[in-house]
């Protein structure tokens, strides 16, 4: 199985508690790791959180900084736990405006994971599912690929997602009924789950309910019902 989540809803939650903007991202990345722990607990293929795309360049300087230093603290911090708990690690989105220090710790963090068996972690950085799609076309292009040959698949396997199943369930928090520019084309027979909490008060029973809910729900692949 395969779970996609928009973690919104992190700013919204400080104000509301009369908090600086930055403190609700700091309570998300404590969600992420129990989420994480959750969904390893669960035995889930793969879980693909949306962490940073590519329009948040537009937030003001000192919250921008924040996210990056937790982004620099979070890849130091849990690396030896991912390798621990077998959990191999990826991210999605242009490298282009990442910090290179960054960089160099999440390749580290792919490098000693590379080889985990169990939950597959994705996380989406400066990620626009639109930008991928013109980035897969490009690729396409640069290959060389005759027209005749150009189908689904030939897309899907140049998408930063290539080799990655598509996610059979999305969460998002905050009651945003949106995808916000987020695995467009891999979404495309999602279920869809949305929850009205902010995403530092999205706790592992609301995780459970949402996995509970998924699993009573026929889907349906191009008019095809499936039993989950």
């Amino acid at each position: 199985m395969h779970i996609a989540i928009i973690m919104d809803g992190n700013g919204r939650w400080a104000s509301r508690l009369g908090l600086p903007r930055t403190e609700g991202h700091r309570a998300g990345a404590v969600r992420v790791r129990e989420i994480v722990e959750e969904s390893v607990r669960r035995k889930i293929e793969q879980l693909t959180l949306y962490c940073f795309s590519s329009e948040n360049w537009k937030r003001p300087q000192e919250e921008l900084d924040i996210l990056m230093n937790l982004f620099r603290e979070y890849l130091k911090k849990e690396r030896q736990d991912l390798v621990k708990n077998d959990i191999r690690f990826s991210v999605i989105g242009r490298r282009s405006d990442i910090p290179g220090d960054i960089l160099a710790e999440m390749d580290e963090s792919m490098r000693l994971t590379k080889n985990c068996k169990g939950l597959h972690l994705c996380l989406a950085v400066n990620y626009g599912s639109r930008s991928e799609i013109v980035d897969a076309v490009k690729k396409i292009i640069d290959a060389k690929i005759p027209a005749g040959q150009i189908d689904e698949q030939c897309i899907s396997d140049h998408l930063y997602t290539a080799g990655m199943s598509d996610p059979d369930l999305l969460i998002r928090t905050a009651g945003e009924l949106r995808l916000s520019n987020y695995l467009l084309w891999q979404l495309s027979y999602a279920e869809i789950w949305v929850s009205e909490k902010c995403w530092p008060e999205f706790d592992v029973v609301l995780f459970d309910q949402a996995l509970q809910d998924f699993a009573r729900r026929k889907r349906k692949f191009g008019g095809l019902e499936s039993e989950t």
